[in-house]
């Protein structure tokens, strides 16, 4: 197959996975699925982390104070998967690893968050067409923790991304980011297997 096909044929894989995780209903499913194929590809974009770099291994803290209920993984996963999306766009020149993994884990996250914001413009029309007064009222008592997780996680990136600036984006930064981001994934992919 020639590289213009393969393209293609990926494009339409995601488009088939964005259409699957439509139905809100096993969006959890959909989600544990899709991290699982993130974590694969963050893995397979470098071996491991060179000896000369781990003398600067960071603890960035990850909110593992961050529960995300039935109501808020979604939101949760939205916001890691743009927050990811936003630092591997960034400049990756100096990063060892295979450029076609890079690019492949840029699409998966950009159409997850593209298949996210559908769901949530769904779940908005089946909320206005339901108008009912006690969902309304259950759905704004967790408001102010989503927005406290939501806040704490673009905390947690954002050390992520001062790092990589503070270090010059240098190779072995982008190792380290590349670790972090995947113990990142991890943790939160444990929440979709609750009820």
């Amino acid at each position: 197959m020639t590289p213009k096909y393969i393209w293609l044929a990926h494009f339409v894989g995601l488009f088939v996975t964005c259409i699957l995780s439509q139905d809100c209903n096993f969006l959890k499913v959909h989600l544990s699925t899709v991290t699982w194929q993130n974590l694969k590809l963050l893995n397979e974009m470098s071996n491991s982390i060179p000896i000369e770099c781990l003398r600067e291994i960071q603890d960035f803290k990850l909110p593992k104070e961050i529960q995300p209920e039935k109501i808020s993984v979604k939101y949760i996963f939205y916001e890691m998967y743009t927050q990811a999306f936003n630092i591997f766009s960034q400049n990756t020149s100096n990063s060892t690893w295979d450029k076609e993994k890079l690019v492949q884990l840029q699409n998966k996250l950009y159409e997850e968050i593209e298949c996210l914001k559908q769901c949530f413009k769904k779940e908005n029309k089946e909320k206005e067409d339901m108008k009912e007064v006690k969902a309304d009222e259950k759905e704004h008592s967790g408001a102010g923790v989503l927005w406290q997780d939501q806040l704490k996680l673009r905390r947690y990136f954002s050390r992520i991304y001062n790092f990589l600036k503070d270090k010059k984006y240098s190779r072995c930064a982008w190792e380290i980011v590349r670790v972090e981001i995947r113990r990142c994934f991890h943790y939160f992919e444990t929440f979709t297997h609750s009820s």
